[in-house]
């Protein structure tokens, strides 16, 4: 093993893949009404019934980025052990996460001039990020550096399609996505967003439709016009609590063409309190992000 891989928790990776890759996953945690939770990044853990119910009582989550030292405490054993590091992480398009690695990184290259510490920037969340770390395992277990597989990386990052639709857009609102007038307005018509992560890293909206069945016939159809050699690929489906629809999303996928690997599993807790319960989103590599 020439490198250790490393994530954070909001790759929302199933328990079985973060042990069959050996992917290191830095925890995080959120607060609900002043409790606060660590959440150790095996999404197959997460009792997502219980936080997305709480979402939809009106209960108040906040989340919180991980510190230097997070990266510091969980770097510095792989490097004293002699490996590389590869960290693929949350967007710094929408969290300040990504800033924190970089700074612990250039401490520790002092520390192990010796060492290739290599971080790439994800331009997304969820399943996307997790997508790009079980990309960066597979290069490894090819017999890349760390180096090799960052620069391998940094080009799929390009192509990583991630599109997603939401229920409820007064959860966009509260997180400065949309404005109220706009929220309200789209919730009395029915309209549902089609969002995705940009060339920045940003979330944008690139269509909005009218109803659920709508929306999730536009996911498929932009995997249908964009997904490249899917029958090479893991594609992942996750879901705010909403498991009929993403079983809905899946079939048409495998109508359209199989996936290698089809995941369907529930949305991870981080950004799902931004887009809240309902939401379903779908993550592949096409050509390109839009």
């Amino acid at each position: 093993m020439s490198f250790a891989v490393f994530t954070d928790s909001c790759s929302n990776l199933p328990g079985s893949l973060l042990r069959h890759f050996g992917i290191r996953v830095l925890p995080c945690s959120y607060t609900v009404d002043g409790k606060q939770i660590i959440y150790g990044g095996d999404i197959e853990a997460f009792d997502a019934h219980t936080y997305y119910e709480l979402l939809r009582q009106g209960k108040r989550v906040t989340t919180s980025l991980l510190n230097t030292q997070v990266f510091l405490d969980h770097f510095r054993p792989a490097l004293e052990q002699g490996l590389d590091v590869v960290y693929v992480g949350l967007s710094a398009g929408i969290s300040g996460t990504y800033q924190a690695a970089c700074i612990a990184a250039a401490e520790l290259r002092d520390e192990f001039p010796e060492r290739a510490i290599c971080l790439v920037d994800s331009m997304g969340a969820g399943f996307g990020t997790g997508l790009l770390a079980c990309r960066a395992a597979e290069l490894r277990d090819e017999g890349r550096s760390a180096a090799e597989a960052t620069a391998v990386l940094e080009q799929e990052v390009q192509n990583l399609c991630e599109f997603f639709t939401v229920s409820d857009l007064m959860f966009l609102h509260r997180t400065g996505r949309v404005q109220a007038a706009a929220a309200l307005v789209g919730t009395v018509l029915n309209l549902k967003p089609i969002l995705r992560g940009d060339e920045e890293g940003h979330i944008v909206t690139c269509e909005k439709v009218r109803g659920r069945a709508r929306a999730i016939a536009n996911l498929a159809a932009r995997y249908e016009t964009r997904a490249v050699h899917p029958e090479l690929q893991r594609v992942a489906i996750t879901h705010g609590d909403c498991p009929e629809d993403a079983q809905a999303l899946a079939e048409r996928i495998r109508a359209i063409a199989e996936p290698k690997e089809l995941i369907v599993c529930p949305h991870e807790p981080f950004t799902g309190a931004h887009v809240g319960p309902g939401m379903l989103g779908l993550f592949f590599f096409g050509s390109g992000r839009a």
